[in-house]
């Protein structure tokens, strides 16, 4: 992809070529936005830019790529020798400090085959303190011709250290919010089952089964994607050590995706819950965040205002457990238990 090829994300793309054309491209940034897939693809075609052996051009200087060279199919494939990706290790789903010095091992190098080296780190608060702290003096140090890119969807985890030394381009747009029709369809299911009442235990382990089924779908759709684009499925016959690195690579990716996934589901449920805690304060529906989903107010009527403001704080206690290594199921189990509904 090229650059014009991002509407959606035309203020980010547009303070980067600004950046390109006037010669004035920083050393380190922290792109963020809700989808880490689509941040991959920003830093790609900034690498393209860089290095592209016909670009376009804005007063002589590159602004953008054409997406077609041999440098630019190199960088699209990941082959391309001067091209880093560091991503989270499957077993612990973090990066760990042996990934970040080989890392830096690798940029303190001159380019091989290119104007610019680019190191891509791929969920950047996944790093550990260590790592973190590690890649700092990189930061502060950063050698000629190159360029660090940290992609994140949760940036507040990101020690301070690291965010003050990076120039911050925020991809999320507003659009990225709103309800796609699964979205829509699944929590509509959700609020109505929930407006009919689930007094009973049997009423809330449905609930429950509702959510683990939808949570399920996700997860399996997010490995039919990534499995698609791997390595894995393009180069078959690379050899046995390239392949372990992909596979390891792959499964932390999808965990990555997966667990941005369920965070998008709970921010629903909570969006939902705060419609229910507004009705029971006889708010207006200008202040509804989802008033196109039934069902919230007729559970607001079986509530107070302090039970519903309750259920919040229930549900922000449930995603900060699943931050650790809690098993899901029961974490999602013992949340739903107490919500008053």
């Amino acid at each position: 992809m090229t650059f014009k090829d991002f509407p959606d994300q035309s203020q980010g793309v547009q303070l980067l070529q600004r950046s390109l054309a006037r010669g004035r491209l920083g050393h380190a940034y922290l792109f963020t936005g809700h989808q880490l897939e689509a941040l991959e693809t920003l830093a790609r075609t900034l690498a393209k830019t860089l290095n592209c052996q016909h670009p376009t051009r804005t007063s002589g200087i590159a602004t953008d790529c054409c997406d077609t060279c041999l440098s630019c199919q190199k960088i699209e494939r990941e082959n391309h020798a001067d091209l880093h990706w560091v991503r989270p290790e499957s077993k612990s789903r973090i990066i760990s400090v042996d990934q970040t010095r080989e890392l830096m091992r690798e940029i303190q190098l001159k380019p091989t085959e290119a104007v610019f080296k680019v190191a891509v780190i791929v969920g950047a608060d996944r790093l550990n303190t260590q790592a973190a702290n590690a890649f700092l003096k990189t930061l502060e140090e950063p050698p000629a011709r190159s360029i660090l890119i940290l992609l994140s969807t949760e940036p507040s985890r990101i020690l301070e250290t690291i965010l003050s030394r990076c120039l911050r381009l925020n991809f999320s747009t507003e659009t990225a919010r709103t309800l796609s029709a699964g979205q829509s369809i699944w929590l509509q299911q959700f609020s109505s089952a929930a407006a009919a009442g689930q007094k009973s235990l049997f009423g809330r382990y449905r609930l429950l089964d509702s959510l683990l089924q939808h949570l399920g779908t996700l997860r399996a759709g997010v490995e039919e994607a990534l499995t698609a684009r791997s390595p894995l499925e393009k180069h078959t016959e690379a050899e046995k050590g390239l392949r372990e690195k992909w596979e390891d690579e792959l499964a932390a990716a999808i965990e990555a995706e997966y667990r941005r996934q369920r965070a998008e589901v709970l921010l629903l449920l909570q969006w939902w819950l705060r419609d229910v805690w507004l009705h029971t304060l006889a708010a207006g529906e200008e202040l509804l965040h989802l008033p196109q989903i039934a069902g919230a107010e007729e559970v607001a009527q079986r509530l107070n205002a302090r039970d519903a403001q309750a259920n919040l704080a229930v549900l922000e206690q449930t995603q900060r457990l699943l931050h650790t290594n809690v098993q899901e199921a029961l974490a999602l189990e013992v949340g739903l238990l107490k919500l008053q509904l």
